[in-house]
């Protein structure tokens, strides 16, 4: 029966270092995930303000100044 406990607290311990491993590494993804969603929504914002920027009829720019 002694050996039966001892076997049992063993595999407690394997399995709550396996869950702090886990737990770090869900963790560090989703400090990732928030890094990656925080330049997303900046290349977005880049995207959209080139958008803006741009003329709308290529027709109605000046010629470059080789002409």
């Amino acid at each position: 029966m002694e050996s039966r406990i001892q076997e049992l607290e063993i595999r407690v311990a394997f399995q709550d270092d396996l869950l702090t491993g886990l737990n770090e590494q869900v963790h560090a993804a989703h400090q990732q995930i928030a890094l990656l969603r925080a330049e997303l929504i900046a290349m977005r914002e880049r995207v959209e303000g080139m958008k803006e920027g741009a003329a709308g009829d290529p027709a109605q720019e000046p010629p470059p100044p080789h002409y």
